[in-house]
């Protein structure tokens, strides 16, 4: 959600198996059918929209995994840029499930399930 188009097709070059909303036709989504749709396909929401955070944080369920930017510079190269240094800090964090905050000098991991 409010991801830049560049950044898929950054990871998808690196073979990453990424899928943007715009790819299926889903950008129109309610946030809990995403939710839902990205715990069946166990994927990773990348997301500028902390309300993914707290629907993950209720869920109770460790998946999906969510990444929050909180970046003061949204363009496509900086996002790129903190993504690909919360994944080496967090990877294996938000494939067994996570909430990630990313900023401009930090990156923050939140297990999931909360309990």
């Amino acid at each position: 959600m409010g991801v830049s188009y560049s950044v898929v097709l950054h990871l998808r070059e690196r073979g990453h198996d990424v899928v943007h909303l715009r790819d299926k036709g889903l950008q129109r989504l309610p946030d809990e059918e995403i939710i839902a749709h990205a715990a069946d396909e166990k994927r990773i929401v990348l997301t500028f929209d902390l309300d993914f955070a707290e629907l993950a944080f209720n869920s109770r369920s460790a998946f999906p995994s969510v990444l929050i930017y909180r970046l003061s510079d949204q363009r496509s190269h900086r996002q790129i840029e903190r993504l690909m240094a919360a994944l080496l800090v967090a990877g294996s964090a938000l494939e067994s499930g996570a909430i990630v905050a990313v900023d401009d000098s930090r990156v923050r991991i939140r297990q999931l399930p909360v309990k």
